[in-house]
């Protein structure tokens, strides 16, 4: 499990508490944007509140998978957001990422080296730890993204 314990601690690290990677982490880029920052737009790029929901959605669709073994998230979804009219919304989208990060990184700390070995879902997916680390990595991505479009809405 030691494998394991390090797979979700580098989850832990991009969204809850690291600094080691990019010395930020989503927790500390999104604690001082109100709602109205959080939403908006600098040119064609999405929001950070549009790229906060993206990574939630992966990241509780797939606790939600590993709790259940049912992939119901598909890419072409990823970006349905529904609106942030308020601050209380935006709260509530930071705490689900969160609070779904904190599950899937307590399921993930549970896994054998032979289960993060297993085929994710179907063959062409790859195995349990291929599918987390591209999360952990597509998490990075978009945190690099945020962190830019966070200094142009308050430039």
């Amino acid at each position: 499990m030691e494998n394991a314990q390090q797979l979700a601690n580098r989850l832990r690290e991009v969204i809850l508490n690291g600094r080691w990677i990019a010395n930020t982490n989503y927790l500390d880029q999104l604690a001082d944007l109100n709602y109205e920052q959080a939403n908006t737009g600098i040119g064609n790029l999405n929001s950070v509140a549009l790229l906060t929901f993206h990574i939630n959605y992966y990241v509780s669709g797939i606790a939600h998978f590993f709790k259940t073994g049912k992939l119901e998230i598909h890419d072409k979804n990823s970006f349905d957001m529904q609106p942030i009219t308020s601050e209380e919304n935006w709260l509530q989208l930071k705490n689900d990422l969160f609070e779904q990060t904190e599950q899937l990184a307590l399921l993930i700390s549970n896994f054998s080296d032979k289960q993060l070995e297993m085929v994710f879902l179907d063959e062409k997916y790859g195995n349990y730890r291929r599918n987390i680390e591209a999360l952990i990595e597509h998490a990075y991505y978009h945190l690099g993204q945020i962190t830019l479009i966070k200094k142009l809405v308050n430039a």
